[in-house]
């Protein structure tokens, strides 16, 4: 959406925002909205194109509660007409392909080896369900940081504004946030705060999140009725698998009491591990960050005598970012992904190979995502505050194993985790997270609820929470890209 002017107001300073004047803003008790009840012809499959298939059809808010509609603000005759976003809506019975490619096997027909699954185009809509001036939103960024976190913040809030909001709420601290300013000692700056586009207008320039994130404190049933004590109208839940199953769950929890809350997720983990999409914001910037890790493990090995660099790169289950950073650094020489067994012992095993490497030219680079090897060490059974399991610390164990079967080497062991995952967004992912921030505005405003916005097959879609989070999305170990990578590394197929 093209930016409006800027209504003229006092930028709040920092000593504005904590104080506790500001804090009793963003904990007035507003009435509450009347509980709504859903249209016994509700049916979202006649909304939407026959194209999509049923598990790809979104929850509409809008048609299930029977809102009312209002020509969008800008719709021809509306007073943002002008600015030329009316003249590209998009219609309900839009798709988009989520598999563009046909492929041919041996023995089956082209038609039988294709199955085209199609997904809701996102988009704005020319006509709306909410009218903007009454509409409260509130944002949160839940789990680890990510690259792009405040480009989606400013981009949601400043969408927002375009359409006329006035009451926007940034919740603090993850989920956690909603109950910030409950305590007798509440602390003014875990209370929510209220967000503008002057105030957001610049944090597009430093990395993490304004709003700050935490992993847990998500009691489902409580931050529903805070939603509804607040009188919350949208809710925009920035974070990757387990805070969209937090986001579902508030979503059902929504439509249980009634409310016409619309819960819109966007989608942010640097592993680029969530299902159905072509990459999450981070994951790039997090790639070009693990490339300077690499080639300067790659210099300090080349400067030592039988010189080993090590690096451990983030990836907890997937191996995204371990496998694209080998390829691109194109000084890899053994790249290791949870998606694939490490035997270390034998001829075939990784020591014996990064010692026939290192003999071969003097030097080695292994890169070692987080998740790599664990068959190896065994789980500890424990998990983390979001569900995610603790894992032990497999390059670690490989510098120490390969320190023991060749004691000339001088490892130099390189862990960037908080390097790649706590810096700005690139110019890719920056754009990404403007698009993705008003398309989820945009969803809201249309009566979509229990969806993410996400790019698929190169164009956004609105795609139901419940198939994004069926499982984590893994590197592929007889893919196209993971041979590429052995390619290029060298490395035997110890899978």
């Amino acid at each position: 959406a093209l930016r409006m002017p800027a209504r003229v107001r006092a930028v709040p300073t920092a000593r504005a925002i904590a104080s506790p004047r500001c804090a009793r803003v963003a904990r007035r008790r507003v009435p509450r909205p009347p509980r709504a009840t859903p249209r016994p012809d509700y049916d979202p499959k006649t909304l939407f194109s026959p194209a999509v298939m049923s598990d790809f059809v979104p929850t509409h808010v809008g048609e299930m509660y029977g809102l009312e509609k209002r020509p969008s603000p800008f719709a021809e005759g509306g007073s943002l007409w002008e600015f030329g976003l009316g003249q590209r809506f998009i219609d309900n019975r839009d798709s988009v392909s989520l598999n563009p490619l046909r492929t041919s096997y041996v023995g089956a027909s082209e038609d039988t080896a294709f199955s085209d699954e199609r997904a809701v185009r996102a988009g704005a809509r020319e006509e709306i369900y909410y009218d903007p001036k009454r509409v409260k939103a509130a944002i949160v960024t839940c789990g680890g940081l990510c690259p792009g976190l405040n480009d989606v913040i400013r981009s949601i809030t400043t969408t927002l504004e375009d359409y006329g909001c006035e009451e926007i709420l940034g919740i603090k601290y993850g989920f956690r946030g909603f109950f910030g300013d409950e305590a007798a000692d509440a602390n003014p700056l875990e209370a929510p705060m209220k967000l503008t586009s002057e105030m957001v207008e610049d944090i597009q320039i430093t990395g993490g999140s304004i709003l700050g994130s935490s992993r847990g404190g998500a009691d489902m049933p409580a931050i529903v009725q805070k939603i509804e004590d607040m009188g919350i109208d949208f809710l925009f839940v920035i974070g990757g698998n387990g805070s969209h199953a937090g986001a579902l769950a508030i979503d059902k929890l929504c439509r249980e009491k009634g409310l016409t809350t619309s819960v819109i997720g966007v989608p942010k983990t640097i592993d680029n591990d969530i299902l159905l999409l072509d990459r999450t914001f981070g994951f790039q910037t997090a790639v070009d960050e693990a490339v300077k890790a690499i080639r300067s493990a790659n210099i300090e090995a080349r400067s030592a005598d039988n010189g080993v660099g090590l690096v451990r790169l983030m990836g907890r289950q997937s191996g995204f970012i371990a496998m694209h950073a080998a390829l691109a650094s194109g000084n890899t020489d053994v790249c290791l992904i949870p998606e694939i067994d490490c035997p270390l012992e034998g001829d075939g095993g990784v020591l014996a190979h990064i010692k026939r490497v290192v003999e071969r030219q003097n030097h080695a680079v292994v890169v070692v995502a987080e998740g790599a090897g664990q068959e190896q060490l065994g789980m500890i059974g424990e998990t983390d505050a979001s569900g995610n399991p603790i894992l032990q610390n497999f390059a670690k164990y490989l510098q120490q194993k390969l320190k023991d079967a060749k004691p000339e080497c001088d490892i130099k062991y390189i862990d960037p985790t908080y390097m790649v995952r706590g810096c700005v967004a690139n110019a890719h992912d920056s754009i990404m997270c403007t698009v993705l921030g008003q398309n989820a505005v945009h969803g809201a405003f249309a009566g979509f609820t229990g969806i993410s916005v996400g790019s698929v097959s190169a164009h956004t879609a609105f795609l139901p929470i419940p198939r994004m989070i069926e499982r984590e999305r893994l590197v592929d170990p007889d893919g196209r890209m993971w041979h590429r990578t052995l390619a290029s590394t060298g490395q035997p197929d110890f899978f």
